[in-house]
């Protein structure tokens, strides 16, 4: 399955939850699918399965990836020590374009996505420009100088001060636009609703 190019609010109608994370996001108004007859459709009770494959596409989307990339993730956290769920979220909470988006410098993940994708970014000094790149506790992530003066992305960074969560287990520093992670974050410090378990009876099937 190829990455998703539609309009995403119409995913976050067909799961009922707004997982773009905006504030405007239509579901909050219109909690049934999208289309012609989306209120008028009675809504058919999912099975047991359709229930844990939602949570996994739910997953996936929130942070945009292929579904070849998410088996790869979850293949990876299997082997991992401790709860298979919980590694799976720590390693694609910590991919370099999502932390990018967590961090402020850009407004979506999938904006973020571009901007490393353009080589925007460096990574202990060094220029990254691979968006699933796993960033590692205490490694410096700053915004290159040359990108520092695009007012697209100095306008952004302002106005994202004020507004974005902190992030217990990351620190930025807006005056030297930059961050790090100073610990791998726990289950409890990633900022998602989802009900990882099911992912993991979904691929244990």
């Amino acid at each position: 399955m190829g990455r998703h190019l539609g309009s995403k609010h119409r995913i976050c109608r067909r799961v009922g939850e707004a997982i773009c994370g905006s504030l405007k996001c239509p579901v909050h108004k219109k909690a049934y699918p999208p289309g012609e007859h989306g209120g008028r459709r009675r809504q058919r009770k999912l099975s047991e399965f359709g229930v844990m494959m939602i949570e996994k596409q739910k997953l996936r989307f929130m942070y945009g990836l292929l579904e070849k990339q998410f088996r790869r993730y979850f293949q990876k956290a299997a082997k991992m020590p401790g709860k298979t769920g919980d590694n799976l979220l720590m390693l694609i909470e910590t991919r370099l374009d999502n932390l990018v988006f967590r961090a402020g410098f850009a407004p979506t993940v999938v904006a973020a996505r571009q901007m490393v994708r353009h080589g925007h970014f460096t990574v202990g000094k060094k220029k990254m420009d691979i968006p699933s790149y796993q960033v590692k506790p205490n490694q410096v992530v700053q915004l290159k100088d040359k990108s520092r003066s695009k007012p697209v992305y100095k306008d952004y960074i302002e106005e994202a001060k004020d507004k974005l969560p902190v992030q217990p287990y990351m620190k930025t520093n807006f005056d030297n636009l930059e961050f790090q992670v100073t610990h791998l974050p726990t289950r409890e410090e990633i900022p998602v609703s989802i009900k990882e378990q099911l992912i993991v009876e979904y691929y244990s099937k």
